[in-house]
């Protein structure tokens, strides 16, 4: 099966030295240019906020939860037994 073939651009990217120096020491340690690398930056970047927002719509349709009985006072909810104060 072929898989179709990206479009790349060549784009210009404005670094820093340092931030430069740290890109080429990871890229080289990948063995990737550091054109690629600032790609895949880029894409898992993307990918990770595109998960995030599917999670974060998933958790709120959920139904809240139903609490019922009495809430904790201040001091209910912190006390701690003796032997760990």
């Amino acid at each position: 099966m072929k898989t179709k073939a990206r479009q790349l651009t060549n784009v210009t990217v404005t670094l820093d030295e340092t931030t430069l120096e740290d890109v080429r020491a990871e890229a080289a340690r990948r063995r990737l240019s550091v054109s690629r690398f600032i790609g895949e930056v880029l894409r898992d970047r993307r990918r990770y906020s595109r998960e995030y927002d599917r999670a974060m719509q998933a958790a709120l349709a959920q139904k809240p939860l139903k609490l019922e009985g009495a809430y904790l006072t201040r001091d209910e909810l912190y006390a701690r037994p003796r032997d760990l104060r």
